[in-house]
Formats: C-alpha cells, structure tokens, sequence
C-alpha cells in the first residue's frame, strides 16, 4: 500500500487542474484569533511552515488553500513558495477581509479586482490557479446581485485566474456557483452531509468540489474503535463529485497520518 499521494492526483472538474486528493489549508500560517478550533495554537514560524510545505509536497500534496481572510497567510507564501510556483495548484478567495480581529465582506467588482491583484502581489505569482468567493454566508444574493462573478469571469479571460467558485454555505448556493462557475468549496464531514445535493451535480456536471471542514474542523469522533479520521474520508472520497479536501494541519505527523490514511482509502474505494 502506498502511503503518499503522488499517483492519486485527480482532475478538478473540467478547469484542467489535476490536484491532490488532500489539500493543505494554511488559515494556521496567518491568523489565530477568531478561528474555530478545540485546542489553541502557535503560528509557525518561517522554518517551521517551510518544513511544512516540503513535508506536503514530499507526501504528494499540490493543493494550497489561502484567502485574503486568513491573516497574513498570503504575505507568507509568496517568498515561501519562491522558485516551486509551477508544482502547486494555489487557491485563494475574495469577499472576505479580517483586520483588527473582525471580519467584513465586500463582493463588489472594484473590491474584487483590487483583492485579486493584492493576491497576485502577495504570493508572488501571476496567475491563481482557482479563485473562490468567500461568501458570508447570503449565496444567492452575493452570486446574483453583486457583480463578483462577473467580475471573476473578466479576470480569467485575463488570464489572472484560471478558474474561479464560491465557497459557501447553503445548497441554492453551491448549485448556483457550479451552474455558472467552475468549483464549489462545501462542507461535508461525519455530522453535516446537508450540502451533499452541491456533490451530487458537480459529479454529474464534471465540476470541481473541495471539501472544507473535512474533519470537522478538528472536532471529528466517533464510537470508541472507530478511527474517525478514516471514516472522514470514506465519506467524503465514496462521493464521485469530490475533487479534493482540505486539511489545514501544522503537526507534521498528523499530515503525515492524514495522508496515509486518505491513500489507503482510496487505493481500497479503486
């Protein structure tokens, strides 16, 4: 059984993206107010997060996911990712903002253009492989009233981005964002399958599905016996639709862990 995911690398939807099975959320390299997590924890530092990033990519980890959102999580991989811009498929988002432990949203075209190009700058790159709205959670509004995809659309024709979604929060959402756009980002996870509809058309659709909160945000248990990290991804990964979930692990041996566990899960689901 292999234990690194090098040779399960699938394609995301129809964008021509192939990534990982597992991608590395980085929210923990940036910010650590306000997140939702059952215990606290230390930013790495330089060292540490570039151990980290050759740590996942040794595993066979080509995912990163970021956002404006996260601190200074984009600031920090630019120069972290110097020279290695080909051998990652980069995420990020706009919509969302979080500056002096608050978040705030503006989906507007001038904001979302000004978002990306700061993106860009930031992480050293010219171009973003997948580019998310960070929505606060009014899918359909954001979608249809704001000109934020209309806006994402100018931008990969621009070459800019290459493809672009939403990462939402209600069902109407999803199927709205995979209707007119290329990905959706959605929760599904041991204790909430509502957004399993959003699955179920982009399987059927050939669009891209990243899972967020794979774990549950780290509060993922089960019956006593029950590893509930392996039964996490037998979920999500006997879905069809699903291209990849994210993990945003900074303990080397639970990435480690995760990534064992997920190839052996999927070896054992082909």
């Amino acid at each position: 059984m292999k234990s690194t995911l090098h040779d399960l690398h699938r394609p995301l939807g129809s964008t021509g993206l192939m990534v990982s099975p597992l991608g590395l959320g980085t929210v923990k390299l940036g910010r650590d107010q306000g997140v939702k997590y059952p215990n606290g924890f230390i930013i790495p530092d330089d060292a540490q997060a570039l151990a980290l990033l050759r740590q996942a990519r040794e595993l066979g980890i080509n995912l990163i996911d970021t956002a404006p959102a996260y601190g200074v999580s984009e600031q920090r991989l630019g120069p972290l990712l110097r020279g290695q811009r080909d051998e990652w498929v980069i995420v990020s988002k706009t919509g969302e903002e979080f500056e002096g432990g608050q978040s705030h949203f503006d989906f507007s075209p001038a904001h979302t253009r000004l978002s990306v190009e700061r993106s860009l700058k930031r992480l050293e790159t010219d171009r973003i492989d997948l580019l998310l709205v960070h929505s606060d959670g009014n899918d359909l509004s954001v979608l249809r009233d704001t000109g934020v995809y209309e806006t994402l659309a100018s931008l990969k024709r621009e070459g800019k981005i290459l493809a672009y979604g939403l990462s939402g929060k209600t069902v109407e959402g999803g199927l709205l964002a995979l209707e007119l756009g290329d990905c959706a980002m959605v929760t599904y996870n041991l204790s909430e399958q509502g957004e399993k509809p959003v699955l179920d058309y982009a399987a059927s659709h050939a669009k891209g599905i990243l899972i967020k909160k794979a774990l549950a945000s780290g509060h993922a248990c089960l019956a006593e016996g029950v590893d509930p990290v392996r039964a996490s991804f037998e979920l999500i990964f006997d879905h069809p639709g699903v291209s990849s979930a994210i993990v945003g692990t900074i303990n080397p041996a639970h990435l480690a862990a995760n990534v064992a566990t997920a190839a052996a899960v999927l070896q054992d689901i082909c």
